[in-house]
C-alpha cells in the first residue's frame, strides 16, 4: 500500500511539473528576425564543390611514381577551422607495422579522377629492363554519390623520404 502511495505522489508530481514546464513563454524572437534562416532546401550544394571531412578517413595517398604509400587516417583543424593536416598511415603490411606521419594539407594534390595503373612486364617483350605501360584505371568512373570526397591524394616523395618523417603521436592529455 505504501508504494502505491508513493508512486501515486510521484506520478502526481510529474504531472505538474510537466504543466508548468508547458507553460513557460517562448523565447524571444532573434534580432535578425526580418531575415529568414537559410535551410538546406535553399542552398543546394553540389556534390564536387566541397568535400565532407568524415570521407576523406580511408583516402589512398600515392607517390608521383603510381605507388600507394597509405592513407588519410584523421584530419587535423585548428581551432578556426581550416585544415591544419592529415595523418597518413604509412608502411606496414595489412594494418601491421603502420605508422602515422603528419603532412600539411600543400604537401597533398587531391584528385577527383581514378588512379591509372602501370604495369612492368619482363615476359612479354623479354627485355631485360621491362617496360611500363599503362592498364587503364584502378577502379570505375565514380558514381555521383561519390563527388563529396576525392578518390586518391599524390604526395611528392619517396619511401626513404616516408621513413625519415618523425612519427606522429597523439598528446596524452
Amino acid at each position: 500500500m505504501r508504494c502505491f502511495i508513493a508512486f501515486s505522489a510521484l506520478s502526481g508530481a510529474l504531472c505538474l511539473a510537466g504543466n508548468v514546464y508547458a507553460q513557460t513563454p517562448a523565447p524571444a524572437p532573434p534580432a535578425n528576425a526580418d531575415k529568414p534562416a537559410m535551410t538546406a532546401a535553399q542552398t543546394p550544394i553540389a556534390p564536387g564543390s566541397m568535400w565532407r571531412g568524415s570521407k576523406m578517413i580511408g583516402v589512398d595517398v600515392y607517390d608521383t611514381a603510381g605507388e600507394k604509400v597509405g592513407d588519410i587516417s584523421e584530419v587535423l583543424l585548428d581551432t578556426s577551422g581550416k585544415v591544419a593536416g592529415y595523418v597518413i598511415g604509412v608502411g606496414g603490411f595489412l594494418g601491421m607495422g603502420t605508422r602515422d606521419i603528419m603532412v600539411t594539407p600543400e604537401k597533398l594534390k587531391f584528385s577527383t579522377e581514378p588512379m591509372r595503373t602501370t604495369t612492368t612486364s619482363n615476359a612479354t617483350d623479354r627485355t631485360p629492363t621491362g617496360s611500363t605501360s599503362t592498364t587503364g584505371t584502378a577502379r570505375p568512373a565514380r558514381a555521383a554519390d561519390e563527388k563529396w570526397y576525392p578518390d586518391h591524394a599524390v604526395m611528392a616523395t619517396t619511401k626513404d623520404e616516408l621513413k625519415a618523417m618523425p612519427e606522429f603521436k597523439y598528446a596524452s592529455n
